[in-house]
């Protein structure tokens, strides 16, 4: 699974950037966790959708009704942000897109853990986030840092 982290409210522009990014992980036969909210996260999940992909959302209340209509694995937690480290612990690498705090938070959890992480047009805080260009340059990044499923 790889995370796609990125802010709950995003423009159009990110949104279309986090839905290719999606369609490209879906592709390459990556399954998608994130945090199952909208912005970013229904941007990835709906465009792995659209490519046949499957994809799991680590909600931070206790509803799974919560979670974008993209998300085929609803997984209700309550602990709220607590969640975040949920995500980062299953996932094989991190694609950052964009982002606010909550974003901050996952990505500083990624390099605890030393997860490899992409960032596109995300937080620079630190040299160890590959940055990328281009979703697809993402998807390739990622398949690079973490081999063949």
């Amino acid at each position: 699974m790889i995370a796609v982290i990125g802010a709950r409210k995003c423009d159009q522009q990110v949104y279309d950037i986090a839905f290719q990014a999606g369609q490209e992980l879906a592709r390459k036969g990556y399954i998608i966790i994130c945090g199952g909210l909208g912005g970013v996260m229904e941007a990835a999940c709906k465009g792995a959708k659209s490519a046949g992909g499957r994809t799991v959302g680590i909600l931070p209340g206790i509803d799974p009704a919560d979670a974008n209509p993209f998300v085929d694995i609803p997984i209700a937690t309550g602990l709220g942000a607590g969640r975040n480290l949920i995500i980062i612990h299953t996932a094989r690498a991190v694609l950052a897109i964009d982002g606010s705090y909550g974003t901050l938070s996952e990505l500083a959890f990624a390099l605890q853990l030393n997860k490899p992480v992409v960032g596109l047009a995300t937080w620079d805080v630190s040299e160890k986030i590959v940055p990328a260009l281009s979703p697809q340059e993402a998807v390739e990044q990622i398949s690079r840092l973490i081999g063949s499923i």
